[in-house]
């Protein structure tokens, strides 16, 4: 596509969230969707993977169905997370961050209370991209939304901070998809700000890779893929990773969620393809290690 100062393509680890898109608006265009998202099909179509696209060719039939896995991920990541959002501003929390925020379409789709305030961060080239199919779409956020385009890598608080982040005040942070890309260093560094910037009962929605899938996927991807680009899976106790970052936490397997959900997973545990994490957290005043009241639901 392109927009006033020429063309915006896809690139890079952010070009995968034209993939993610392309993924919610075929769970969108389903007859029974867990989430609607009107933008995603004009995301997925602007960065070229819309509906007239040629599908994908896979290797084999491993290789179609680890894709058909991932696809599933998406889809149950997504309403997990519009459900956490959702308890968070029940809960009275106005302040939300996606961090990572790709084609992320939430401030435009869901409902939000008066004065809630969204913020997007991520880098420049896709935050462009977005704005510019944004404008062609003639979009209105339902909240106020605020992009801040800054790198992961960077001094993303001090942007934040910027640009009307108030730490004071409880936060829901939402980090989807974005983890497995970073080396273990930076994910603890990145959740290191997150905590330092939330107020006692600030929220977390994270998706972790599972362990064992990340090293089987990426050694098989084809170059360039979102797969070749994975780095990071989940430690062994992410309850127990998490207390010791400051939060109460509670996670769920896609399995799990995809039942609740009336999507069940019909292949047996052991054949599981692209299962990750689901994890809601809370940000407790003062949390002991002892104290945490937490738990690891099974498989």
């Amino acid at each position: 596509m392109t927009d006033a100062a020429g063309p915006i393509e896809p690139s890079g680890v952010w070009a995968t969230a034209v993939g993610v898109a392309r993924v919610r608006a075929m769970e969108t265009a389903r007859e029974q969707p867990l989430f609607r998202d009107p933008l995603a099909l004009a995301f997925a179509t602007a960065g070229g993977r819309g509906p007239g696209t040629p599908p994908r060719a896979h290797a084999d039939e491993v290789a179609r169905r680890r894709w058909l896995g991932v696809a599933f991920s998406i889809v149950i990541r997504t309403k997990f997370l519009d459900d956490l959002l959702d308890r968070a501003v029940a809960s009275g929390v106005r302040q939300v961050v996606l961090l990572g925020a790709g084609m992320d379409s939430r401030a435009f789709r869901m409902d939000w209370p008066a004065g809630t305030r969204l913020f997007e961060v991520d880098t420049a080239e896709p935050l462009g991209f977005k704005a510019a199919v944004l404008r062609r779409e003639r979009a209105v956020a339902r909240c106020q939304r605020i992009t801040v385009p800054v790198d992961l890598r960077e001094d993303w608080p001090g942007a934040l901070a910027a640009a009307g982040h108030d730490p004071a005040q409880p936060t829901v942070w939402i980090a989807e998809g974005l983890l497995i890309y970073l080396p273990g260093d930076a994910v603890e560094s990145l959740l290191e700000r997150v905590g330092a910037l939330s107020a006692a009962g600030s929220r977390m929605g994270l998706t972790l890779g599972s362990r064992g899938v990340v090293e089987r996927f990426r050694d098989d991807a084809a170059a360039g893929s979102a797969a070749s680009m994975w780095v990071w899976e989940m430690p062994e106790d992410p309850v127990g990773w998490l207390r010791g970052l400051g939060w109460e936490a509670e996670t769920f397997t896609l399995r799990e969620r995809a039942a609740a959900y009336g999507r069940p997973v019909l292949t047996p545990p052991q054949q599981d393809e692209g299962v990750g994490g689901l994890v809601s957290a809370v940000r407790a005043a003062h949390l002991s290690t002892t104290t945490a009241g937490v738990r690891v639901r099974p498989a």
